[in-house]
This record gives C-alpha cells, structure tokens and sequence, in this order.
C-alpha cells in the first residue's frame, strides 16, 4: 500500500497526510525506529473499529433507534402539559425543563440517522465539529443536553431539601433563580467545552467531548453538581427516617387527635414531631417520582463520568499507554492486521465493548424512565375528556343554531310598522310556556326565571296581555292585613311589655 510508507501493515506513516481538516489530535500514532530513521505510523480510521468488533456502529445504532421511539413520548409530554389543565398533568417548571433536556440529548441520538455522517476525514483522521456538521449538531446536543439534566437534578434536590428540611415555601425568586442557573450554567458550559476541547467521533456515528482539557471543563462540573446533588438527596432522605422513626416511638394519645394540639400528657416537641412526619410524607406523595428520577440520572452519570474518564486516560499518548499497548500492536504487525486475532492483547486498554454499548443504550433509556414517572394516567384522561367537550361543543353549537329557529314559530314579533292600539302577542300555551322557559334556562349560566318584564322596552310599543285559558297565575294587588288582627306575643313566645 502506497500510504503505508516506511511504515508496517497495517499502519501508515502519518507524513503522508496532511495536517489541515479533521481531528488531528485524534490520530492514534506511535514513533517507530528503525536504525538511525523514525517514523511515526498511525492505525487507519476509525480506531474503535481495530479495538472493537467490525460491526460496533450497527450496535451502537441500536441506541439511536431506541431514541427515535423515545423522544415521541417526551414531545407527548410536552404538549400535555401545554395544553391541558394543571389538574391532569401536575405540571411543573422543574419537570418541564427537565424533559426538554431530556430532549436534546434524543436529538443527539437521531441525527446521525438521518446525516449517515463520515467519521474520518482522511485516512488516519477522524472528523470534528469543524469538518463536520453532524458531529457539531450531536455533540451540542449531547453535552447541552446532558449538562441540563444533572443542572435540574441539582435543583430539584434543592428544592425538595428545603421544602422538607427547612420547610421554605418557594417563590417566584426561586422559581426565576432556576431558570438562570438551569439554562445559564449549561450555555456557558457548552460555549467553554467547544471553545477549548470541542467534539469529534471517537465510535459511533455520535460525536462526544475530545479528550484534551475534558476533564477539566466536562467532567470535573458535572461530577460536583452531580455530587452536591447526591449529597442533599441523601441528606434529605436521612431526616425524613429521623422524623420517621420519632413518631414511631412517640406514644402519647394526644399526638393521635385530629387538631394536633398539645395537651397536659404530651409535650410540644412531640407533637410537632408527629405533624412534621405527616408533612413529610404529603411531601413525599407528591414528590416521589421526581426523587426517584433524580436518583436514576445521578447514578447513570456517575457510572458515565467513570466509562469515559477511562476511555481518556487509555488513550491519551502517555508512556504507560504505550507499555500497556505494545503487545497489541505487535500483534497487529505480525499478523499483518489480523483484529479478530488480536482482540485479547486489546483487551489491556480502555473499556470493552460492552462497558460502551451500556453507556450508549443508558444514555437513551434516560427519557423512558422521564416518560415512565412522570407520564400520570390522568394525563390520558386529560385528553380523553378534552376531545369529548370538543365534540360536545360542536353538537351544542349546531343543534342550538337549529333550535332558535323552531323555537319562534309560536311567537309573533311586534314590529315598528305595526301602529294599532290593539297589537297583541299571542302568549303561549302553558305546555310551551315551560318547555320554552327551560330552554332559556339551559342556554344561560346565570339565568333569572322570573317571568316579568317590560314589553315596551323589548318590543317598542305597549302590547295588551292575553291571559290563557289553562293559566292560573296573573298579577295580584298586595294582601292588607285582616283588620283588627293584631300582634299575640304568646303566640311567637314573646314578652309582652318593655324590659327595663
């Protein structure tokens, strides 16, 4: 082979491709003497395709499939809490921005789908964001995304330690408090990382953070804020079973009623301890899918943060990188590039191949467990119950529009040509009298049933009342009192003169 130079199969000598595109940093090349001469020979990319199986993509591709299935159920959502009622979703500005980091990192796992993105720019170089516009649209949604879920992990722990421990009602400061440091921190972070490490594909069609200055600008943040979060979740849960167990051993009959007050057998501490542990556990109803997520995400970044630090450090060009890869890159030249044959000596550097596709596959998985806790049953009856007032208002829309017509026929309307003393409206029989008046009832919300009004005003003209047959009502002048009827104090039980 012509690019192999001075190099051994299958290697080729690096002086031989340029140094202007791709990810030169990303080569994995090794100085190799041969009397007074040197050169440097790089394997072929891409390097996870000698380290790895042949077909690791189409594995890897698996993950990108289980997104495509995802992200439907966090847009659902997502609209879900758009559109219906709170009382449906128990939507909630810490859930809502949670599932839409959710959803960047899903994106990050769907483009390479439709992109079908090359991996290396030459050779020996694999490409970055800057030769590549998939790998800089994944890689930011990647770390974007991944930065928002541990930043609202973060806060809602917080948020749950102080609404529990400390018993603070939060506000419209905390609440806009959140939004700057939940999409504030991850903008800059993301800005620092591609301005000092960027992205590049290192396996897989998704391009993640490179390895120079990642653990500084990457790694190191996430694991603090992933951290701090562990540390308040678990502070929190340890003052709930300290309250737990006090009202366990809290004895006292007082502590049992209903008004939580406190009595001569019990003291005050006690009781408080009680009412405290019913708060907590309000508290905890209400909160526990959000707890038990956050638990999920801090642990899957933690077991993330461990798989890629060690990735990094394995190939990093170190001198004990080199030691630890010399036999299999013996091999390799003996065998002329034989990879099946030499996966056991590769077996010394980095992860294997299954520690990455479990990475891969978790970092997916993170909206199905989004979408499992926090996807209530309510939300279906939610929709169920607004397309049936949709149908129903159409029904009502169009059989009213039908009604107003029919109605009128037993009616006729005064006019202001009609100039005879003598006009009438003809009243309705009493049968259609109360089927009318319970129509207008119906219509109106805040509907009178009192049956006066003025006809001049409604009609412009004064029209002459024609009582009906089978009527037993009319206007009726006030009852007087019975003349010489007076007022019996022993009757209603009242004294008959004035107390002094």
């Amino acid at each position: 082979m012509a690019m192999n130079g001075d190099c051994p199969a299958p290697f080729l000598q690096e002086s031989l491709f340029p140094n202007t595109g791709g990810f030169v940093d990303g080569r994995y090349c090794e100085n190799l003497s041969y009397g007074n001469s040197s050169f440097s020979c790089c394997l072929p990319c891409p390097l996870a395709e000698w380290r790895y199986d042949t077909d690791l993509d189409k594995k890897i591709s698996v993950a990108s499939w289980i997104s495509v299935a995802i992200l439907p159920l966090c847009i659902f959502l997502l609209i879900s809490y758009a559109a219906l009622p709170v009382k449906w979703t128990h939507r909630h500005y810490l859930s809502i921005c949670f599932t839409l980091g959710i959803c960047c990192m899903e994106i990050a796992f769907i483009i390479p789908l439709g992109a079908k993105p090359e991996q290396c720019y030459n050779a020996i170089t694999p490409n970055d964001m800057h030769s590549n516009l998939s790998c800089a649209f994944s890689g930011s949604f990647l770390l974007f995304g991944g930065w928002m879920v541990v930043i609202w992990s973060f806060i809602r722990t917080i948020a749950f330690h102080l609404q529990v421990c400390w018993e603070v009602v939060l506000g419209p400061k905390f609440m806009w408090g959140a939004f700057v440091c939940g999409f504030g921190i991850p903008a800059v972070g993301l800005t620092v990382m591609l301005i000092l490490t960027g992205v590049s594909f290192r396996f897989g069609g998704i391009c993640h953070i490179n390895v120079t200055h990642a653990l500084q600008d990457y790694w190191i943040p996430i694991m603090v804020f992933a951290a701090a979060a562990l540390f308040f979740q678990l502070s929190t849960m340890a003052y709930c079973t300290h309250i737990y167990l006090r009202s366990l051993f809290d004895r006292s009959t007082s502590t049992t009623n209903s008004s939580g007050l406190p009595s001569y057998n019990s003291s005050v501490r006690t009781v408080t301890a009680r009412q405290a542990y019913r708060r907590i556990r309000r508290i905890l109803q209400l909160q526990w899918r959000g707890i038990a997520l956050v638990v999920i995400i801090i642990a899957n970044v933690i077991y993330f943060a461990v798989v890629f630090i060690e990735l990094d450090n394995a190939t990093a060009p170190t001198a004990q990188n080199v030691e630890n890869a010399t036999p299999w890159l013996l091999c390799l030249v003996k065998t002329k590039g034989d990879r099946v044959g030499c996966r056991p000596e590769a077996a010394a550097i980095g992860p294997n191949e299954a520690t990455l596709l479990a990475v891969v596959i978790l970092l997916s998985l993170v909206g199905f467990w989004n979408f499992i806790l926090f996807a209530r049953p309510s939300m279906f009856a939610g929709w169920l119950d607004l397309f049936k007032r949709a149908s129903r208002r159409n029904e009502f829309v169009s059989a009213d529009a039908h009604t107003r017509f029919a109605d009128n026929k037993g009616f006729e309307m005064l006019t202001a040509s009609v100039k005879s003393p003598d006009t009438f409206m003809r009243s309705p029989s009493p049968v259609e009298h109360n089927h009318i008046q319970e129509q207008e009832l119906s219509r109106s919300p805040i509907a009178s049933p009192s049956p006066t009004f003025d006809r001049r005003a409604h009609f412009g003209q004064e029209a002459r009342y024609i009582r009906p047959s089978m009527s037993f009502s009319g206007p009726r002048p006030p009852e007087s009192p019975t003349p010489g009827r007076e007022w019996d104090p022993q009757a209603t039980f009242a004294p008959g003169h004035a107390r002094d």
